[in-house]
């Protein structure tokens, strides 16, 4: 399996840094995946529900940690791709303006 397509929402919130949305194989869309900045630095956590407990269950997620660390590397490095895209644009405008 692979993600064939990487879509990335940045957000402008403390600990959320984006959105993210993934393609599988051409074939299946994965939504609402978020790139978080946590204790250790960013992470992505998985499309979750909140339970009536308050608590929140992964909808959908990896069944091992090999396929989790594999989704995480290309997700983040489309994240940092992102913001640099984002970066130099803003600089390109400013310079114009």
């Amino acid at each position: 399996m692979d993600i064939t397509e990487v879509r990335v929402f940045p957000v402008n919130e403390e600990r959320l840094k984006a959105y993210v949305t993934i393609t599988l194989d051409n074939c299946f869309v994965v939504r609402d995946l978020k790139v978080i900045n946590g204790n250790t630095g960013l992470f992505v956590a998985m499309p979750a529900k909140r339970r009536k407990d308050g608590t929140f269950k992964d909808i959908a997620h990896p069944l091992n940690s090999d396929t989790r660390e594999r989704m995480e590397k290309v997700i983040l490095a489309e994240y940092e791709r992102e913001l640099a895209r984002g970066t130099l644009s803003t600089s390109a405008a400013a310079a114009s303006g």
